[in-house]
């Protein structure tokens, strides 16, 4: 049931050339398969691999359904969520609101980010990336940036294609081939030459995510 690819322009929401998911319901139960929901294991790593403080402020980019986001509120001070998808971010709104969480979630592009400069102490992105093309990972990854206070991290949690080959078949069959030629061990450099520092990458808990990390000079 592979839908990841770029939906019709009659969907409301932000022009960008990376690809935007519309079909929110779906990919809700789609990330519940994948152990993605909120507090689920998955989200709990992510939020461990990006050492999050009781005092920080922190931007989700390419929030989703909130899942991440609202995880991260569990430890940080005031967490956003952005993403590009307006049918998105309305299924974040209720949960947010069910959840009685004060998370905001906006709409809003990862290359464009609606917030000033060194707003935030983190920033993180999970299974984002690999929709970027390379010109907008560029992007992307300066205005993150820009938005992060001096000393403050990115932590990227992306699709990381499992080496077993059963569960590469299977992997496939969910995701589509598209997603199984991404590769998050190519962001390092990216991120080196436009100026992050400490630059990190590895393997995770997960069978399929991989992190980076970076710092922006204090």
């Amino acid at each position: 049931m592979h839908r990841m690819r770029n939906e019709p322009k009659t969907h409301n929401g932000p022009e960008t050339t990376g690809v935007t998911i519309h079909w929110a319901s779906e990919y809700d139960i789609f990330t519940s398969l994948m152990g993605l929901g909120v507090n689920r294991p998955n989200s709990r790593m992510v939020i461990e691999l990006a050492g999050i403080k009781p005092s920080d402020h922190v931007l989700d980019v390419g929030c989703g359904t909130g899942n991440l986001t609202l995880t991260a509120k569990s430890v940080a001070r005031a967490v956003v969520g952005i993403d590009a998808s307006p049918e998105m971010i309305a299924v974040a709104r209720k949960k947010a609101q069910q959840t009685r969480l004060d998370v905001t979630f906006e709409v809003g592009l990862i290359e464009k980010i609606p917030f000033p400069e060194a707003s935030f102490d983190v920033v993180l992105s999970r299974l984002v990336i690999h929709h970027l093309p390379d010109d907008l990972k560029r992007l992307a990854f300066a205005e993150i940036l820009r938005v992060l206070k001096p000393g403050g991290h990115l932590l990227i949690a992306d699709f990381n294609p499992p080496k077993n080959p059963l569960l590469n078949h299977l992997t496939s069959a969910l995701v589509g081939p598209e997603m199984m030629q991404t590769s998050v061990w190519h962001l390092s450099p990216i991120l080196s030459k436009l100026g992050y520092i400490n630059v990190a990458s590895g393997p995770t808990r997960s069978a399929f995510l991989a992190f980076v990390r970076g710092d922006k000079p204090a």
